[in-house]
């Protein structure tokens, strides 16, 4: 049985927002959302159309870990790729869940390839001391961390491979 979740997603320096997502997948390492109708602006990667209002969105959050991971799609739900966002730990009270943005994320499209996102910001939150000095320790881990699967061939996890739109969707229905 599906449930919704009132996810609080912030990122230092600019308004909380809060998204309506169903809980379609939960398992002590992963829990698997699905938001719909994502009703915010279209999202780029360079000069790439990644992900439109209206179009569905994945997210894979991973208790513990300093990233979550979204698949995108385009309104017609065209598949784009894997959106990694760097993340302090999500925290979960009951049906309200809320996590902090650290900047930097990574693009893996679908037809293979990387791309990091945000540095410039990043830095920027670095020299304002938005970020203390251990924040941006582990922000540097974990990019190192993520950099050593995609050169292994092991990135994005392969739950994030083998769960699909279709697959979500059905899992909502039951």
């Amino acid at each position: 049985m599906s449930s919704l979740i009132h996810y609080a997603y912030h990122r230092p320096g600019k308004p909380l927002a809060v998204y309506d997502q169903w809980l379609v997948l939960e398992r002590p390492d992963v829990k698997v959302l699905l938001q719909e109708d994502y009703g915010g602006p279209t999202l780029t990667a360079g000069e790439t159309v990644i992900h439109q209002p209206g179009a569905p969105m994945i997210w894979f959050v991973f208790p513990e870990k300093w990233h979550d991971i979204g698949r995108f799609h385009l309104a017609d739900g065209t598949f784009t790729g894997w959106y990694t966002n760097l993340t302090k730990p999500v925290e979960i009270n009951g049906d309200r869940w809320s996590a902090t943005d650290l900047f930097l994320d990574l693009w893996t499209p679908a037809t293979g390839g990387t791309t990091w996102l945000d540095e410039q910001d990043l830095e920027q939150a670095t020299r304002d001391k938005t970020l203390d000095r251990a924040t941006r320790q582990r922000i540097d881990n974990e990019r190192a961390l993520i950099e050593l699967q995609v050169n292994l061939g092991t990135w994005p996890p392969q739950i994030t491979r083998d769960i699909d739109l279709a697959q979500v969707r059905r899992l909502l229905d039951t």
